[in-house]
């Protein structure tokens, strides 16, 4: 028996579409219990006040509890749900249902395929965002995903999601009446903070940077960073969802990954690495091949890309992270030849400052 991943690319009419993978259930192409994780693109904004991501959410659940046989509340804790706010620019909103089955086929000699893992946190305490213990607890996550997909080395992991918490005044509220003052009282700050803790937990995991990384250097030490980290911060959750992605020998199926780091977000030689990693031609002519292409977002921290001032940090009307989701988002759309992909803001400690991964799942040559 050996692994298999597939991938299900579905556009979405809107945040609740869920029409594709009730399609998908109803025609028997796979069975709910089958599905690991779902990622999806909703067309909210992006910030703490994004409530597409909980709607979206909310209409997989209730889709998906009846064939489960649990509560709509209980299917978070069986399936890895991570809804990414913002399709600015050319991106369009799709989910990516993940499936992972067991199948009678020997794995082909030499040849890794895609492998998927999951983990969950315990819920955090308004005080443990963007501090130590967010990090030390997404590190465990990493590795018990890491176990489950079955990868065999930190080499061969090439992409890790994770979905992270927020802050909210009610929660910073809470913090403060146990005489607990959390890392920040912001909102939007605090989805910073979040993100860069679960990052650093993810370097930690993977042995990129050491076991003990201090409070002081989140959102501080840039040099401490993961290359295969993409986490977003969300308010409809209080735990850490990771999954582990990447190519393993005792996996089966027609499915690889590869990924490259962009260093900043006009790196186009960096969107072409990630194509050979995969096994693609460099120069697009094999888009038809690509699955899908998840990759993050961030605005250059000091204000200039390669020399020449942007403005996305000054940008009153419209956050930084949107700027950067639509910059990075059509330069890899004019690549993979589809606005269907997968483009997550906010990259604190997510590959180089004003950088970050980009994956790419592609169909391997026959």
């Amino acid at each position: 028996m050996a692994q298999q991943v597939d991938l299900y690319r579905l556009p979405m009419r809107g945040p609740g579409d869920i029409s594709g993978l009730q399609r998908l259930l109803q025609d028997g192409a796979f069975a709910a219990h089958e599905i690991v994780a779902i990622l999806g693109k909703t067309e909210g904004n992006g910030g703490v006040n994004d409530f597409t991501r909980e709607y979206a959410s909310a209409s997989f659940c209730s889709l998906l509890a009846p064939a489960l046989g649990c509560t709509p509340a209980e299917v978070e804790h069986r399936i890895a749900l991570v809804m990414s706010g913002g399709t600015e620019g050319v991106l369009s909103p799709h989910a990516s249902v993940f499936v992972r089955r067991s199948v009678q086929q020997a794995p082909a000699a030499g040849a890794p395929r895609m492998a998927i893992g999951v983990a969950h946190t315990r819920d955090f305490l308004p005080e443990e965002l963007g501090r130590r213990a967010q990090i030390e607890e997404t590190a465990r996550a990493v590795r018990s995903a890491w176990r489950d997909a079955g990868i065999e080395t930190a080499a061969d992991v090439h992409f890790v999601q994770v979905k992270c918490p927020l802050l909210t005044a009610e929660r910073v509220e809470q913090a403060r009446q146990r005489g607990r003052e959390p890392v920040t009282s912001e909102s939007y700050a605090s989805m910073a903070w979040s993100r860069g803790a679960s990052a650093l937990g993810v370097a930690v995991a993977l042995g990129e940077v050491g076991p003990e990384v201090p409070d002081s250097a989140v959102l501080a030490d840039w040099n401490l960073h993961s290359s295969v980290a993409s986490t977003s911060a969300g308010i409809e959750l209080a735990h850490n969802v990771v999954v582990v992605m990447g190519n393993s020998r005792a996996a089966a199926g027609e499915l690889v990954i590869g990924h490259a780091v962009m260093r900043d977000a006009i790196d186009l030689a960096a969107v072409r690495s990630a194509l050979a990693s995969a096994g693609l031609r460099e120069d697009g002519a094999d888009a038809a091949r690509i699955v899908n292409v998840f990759a993050k977002a961030e605005p250059s921290p000091d204000g200039a890309v390669r020399g020449f001032r942007h403005t996305m940090l000054d940008d009153t009307d419209i956050s930084a992270t949107r700027h950067a989701r639509a910059a990075v988002g059509g330069l890899i759309a004019g690549v993979a030849g589809t606005g269907a992909i997968y483009v997550s803001g906010g990259a604190e400690h997510q590959g180089p400052a004003g950088g970050g991964p980009v994956a790419v799942v592609a169909r391997a040559r026959a």
